[in-house]
């Protein structure tokens, strides 16, 4: 077999692998979420099992299966319903108000208001018929007291508002207000109020695709959710002079209300924790096909889904230009310069002040991060907030209790280095990109490929062997033939493979004589 033909019949195999885990069949068609309820397919035998092997993949159950997952899916609709949280339907016109810290350990040194207001744009821009109407930065000592601001510029910020034309809403660019503040601001605005949390929740909402996003999203809600309650419970002793029993159930309000919260974040991670148990068993069958993953991490925005296009030359991905384009994880196949075949794995893109509740809901997503065998950090270099950006991302890898191994691995991408004229980075080991490109993309695959071997304890070898012996066969059972040079005039082949460190103790202890040659 030529060594064309056998790299492309190793490629079909590793896009098999990879649309078991839930990416796309084939380039042309759009990437399918890494997601646990992808339904498993029929097992591929993946190349080591020899030709006639057999590989017992996961197969489809009967119809018990089937009623149970009828079962789920109506339950899974129960959960997903509207959310009470979202906000009402149509366009908004928004204020962005920025609280800059003047000093203290609340302000940043990595960056400005003005750099943290054009953030708070991006992400009204992000959202369907939401416009910016006004941005408005004012001074405050301390922004997590009652009123956020002093009472003389709070006076002036409410006048700005109220003489504004036809605001609907005003998005407050700090992490998470009380629900106290919140009403108290509403109150004085005479108009919606959002926080970080909320508009980036309501990006979310709007950008989930798999019932697993969903119901990450419907987790993130219930923090939200309980707060708002202690909110009206608190309004309704003031309105009735005290709590008051539900009638016959020897419940106050709150209690009911906080129980059936309770019931419902115990079903959402009852759902993804049985979605959890599928991933699972479709990762089992990646390593069984013994193909190496590659995570590719970034902040929101930074070009992860370009650089996973050009790496792969996946015609199907279609990045966007906005933030968390991408919420569920993506399976992409792609090859090394030796011909190695890796799934590359596109993951939500993370953000500066996203608070823990938020993160910690989408943790179900993140772990598959943990089984990855190396990670790529994309860095939107460009960015005036780089250094920020990059800090974000490793303080929220380092929160998901990753193996000390993929962190000490890592490697760091500067993209976008088309727009800086003579890019060189000052980071040591840093590798310099343009995904849009295509600068630099030899040199990280040649990276890439170098970290996999050492993260699997393979190597890249070419040996001789004679055609009548059972070499052939044994390396097509126990490695990843990559290429088979057949020399007639003497009967031998020189044969190049991926093989681990165990199987090539083994191949030298059975094949004493055979040739080696190190690639």
């Amino acid at each position: 077999m030529g060594p064309g033909r056998l790299s492309c019949s190793l490629l079909l195999c590793c896009r098999r692998a990879a649309a078991a885990l839930g990416a796309p069949r084939c380039c042309s068609l759009p990437a399918r979420p890494l997601s646990a309820a992808a339904p498993l397919r029929a097992p591929v035998r993946p190349p080591g099992t020899g030709g006639g092997a057999l590989w017992n993949g996961a197969a489809g159950g009967g119809g018990d299966g089937e009623e149970e997952e009828e079962e789920d899916e109506a339950a899974l609709e129960e959960l997903l319903g509207p959310s009470p949280l979202a906000p009402r339907p149509g366009a908004q016109r928004v204020a962005i108000v920025h609280p800059a810290v003047k000093w203290g350990p609340q302000k940043s040194p990595l960056t400005t208001a003005e750099l943290q207001i054009a953030e708070a744009v991006a992400l009204v821009d992000t959202l369907q018929n939401w416009t910016v109407l006004d941005k408005i930065i004012i001074p405050t000592k301390n922004p997590n007291k009652k009123f956020v601001f002093g009472k003389g510029n709070f006076q002036v910020l409410t006048e700005k508002i109220k003489k504004l034309p036809h605001v609907t809403a005003v998005f407050l660019n700090v992490e998470r207000i009380s629900s106290l503040t919140k009403k108290e601001l509403e109150g004085a605005w005479g108009v919606q109020v959002f926080d970080r949390y909320t508009v980036v929740l309501h990006i979310f909402r709007c950008n989930a695709r798999t019932k697993e996003a969903k119901l990450q999203v419907a987790l993130a809600e219930i923090p939200l959710l309980r707060s708002n309650l202690k909110s009206e419970v608190s309004q309704r002793d003031q309105q009735r002079g005290g709590s008051r029993y539900i009638m016959g159930s020897g419940e106050t309000f709150l209690e009911t209300q906080n129980r059936v919260l309770k019931e419902k974040e115990l079903k959402i991670r009852n759902a993804l924790e049985k979605l959890r148990r599928k991933r699972a068993l479709l990762r089992t069958q990646r390593r069984k096909c013994e193909f190496p993953m590659v995570s590719v991490m970034g902040y929101t925005n930074c070009g992860k889904t370009t650089l996973i296009k050009a790496l792969t030359g996946e015609a199907g991905l279609q990045p966007r230009d906005q933030l968390f384009a991408t919420l569920d994880i993506t399976a992409h196949a792609g090859y090394l310069p030796s011909h190695m075949a890796v799934i590359y794995v596109d993951t939500i893109g993370f953000l500066t002040d996203l608070p823990h509740n938020l993160v910690e809901s989408f943790s179900a997503t993140l772990e598959e991060v943990a089984y990855s065998d190396l990670i790529v950090h994309v860095r939107d270099i460009t960015h005036p907030e780089t250094i920020l950006q990059k800090a974000t991302v490793l303080s929220v890898l380092r929160n998901l209790n990753l193996p000390s191994h993929l962190l000490d691995s890592m490697v760091e991408v500067h993209n976008k280095v088309d727009l800086i004229e003579r890019y060189k980075p000052t980071e040591e080991n840093a590798l310099a990109i343009s995904a849009l490109h295509g600068h630099g993309l030899e040199e990280l695959k040649q990276e890439i490929e170098k970290k996999i071997l050492t993260a699997t304890g393979k190597m890249i070898l070419t040996v001789n062997i004679n055609l009548e012996g059972p070499q052939l066969s044994w390396l097509y059972k126990e490695a990843t033939v990559q290429e088979v040079e057949v020399m007639p005039e003497d009967g031998t082949a020189r044969v190049k493979v991926i093989i681990s460190s165990s199987a090539f103790g083994r191949y030298k202890n059975l094949f004493p004589n055979s040739q080696i040659f190190m690639s």
